[in-house]
C-alpha cells in the first residue's frame, strides 16, 4: 500500500506581501492568504486523508486548520516542516538580500535536505499506506521533492502560496 502525501504551502501571509524573509519567525496569514486557504479547502473537500501534519510555525498551521474543517481531523506539528533557518536573512527585505553572501548562520543546504528526508521518512513510517495533508513552507518543499524525485533544488518548481502537490511515497 502506498501513502499518499499533499504537500501544500502555507497561505499568503503579511511578510509574504511586503517581500520580508520570514525564515522560521511565525508570520501570519493576510486576507489574500485567507482567502486562498479556504479556496483550497474547498476544492479538497471531498478527498480523503487520514491525517493533516502542519510546520509548527503559525503560518503553516493556520493554513492547516481552514483545510481540516471539512475533514473533522486534529492538525498535528512537527519542527521537520519548518521553513529554512536564513538566520541573519530573517526579517530583511528580500530584494535587498540579492548577490549577497550568506551569513554564517544560515542553515545548511545539505542539513536541509537531510531534514527533508527525515520528514519523508516520519510520514512514510507513521502513515504508511495512508493519505497525508501535509502543510510547509516554500524552501522546505522544495527540498521535499528534490529528496523525493533524486534532483537538486534548482530543478524543483517554485510553490505558490496554497498550492498543493501529489507524491506517492
Amino acid at each position: 500500500m502506498k501513502t499518499i502525501l499533499f504537500l501544500v504551502r502555507h497561505g499568503e501571509t503579511v511578510d509574504n506581501a511586503r517581500q520580508i524573509m520570514q525564515g522560521q519567525t511565525q508570520g501570519q496569514l493576510n486576507d489574500e492568504g485567507f482567502r486562498q486557504a479556504g479556496l483550497l479547502r474547498d476544492e479538497l473537500a471531498q478527498e480523503h486523508f487520514d491525517a493533516m501534519v502542519a510546520s509548527d510555525l503559525w503560518r503553516s498551521v493556520e493554513t492547516a486548520l481552514i483545510l481540516a474543517e471539512p475533514h473533522g481531523l486534529k492538525v498535528e506539528s512537527t519542527p521537520l516542516l519548518r521553513e529554512r533557518d536564513w538566520g541573519g536573512f530573517t526579517g530583511r527585505f528580500i530584494p535587498d538580500l540579492k548577490g549577497l553572501p550568506f551569513p554564517d548562520d544560515v542553515e545548511t543546504l545539505d542539513a536541509l535536505l537531510a531534514r527533508a528526508k527525515r520528514f519523508l521518512d516520519f510520514i512514510r513510517t507513521k502513515y504508511q499506506g495512508k493519505t497525508v495533508l501535509a502543510v510547509g513552507h516554500g524552501i522546505i518543499n522544495k527540498a521535499i521533492q528534490a529528496v523525493y524525485y533524486g534532483k537538486q533544488m534548482r530543478e524543483v518548481d517554485k510553490m505558490t502560496n496554497c498550492e498543493v502537490r501529489r507524491l506517492e511515497l
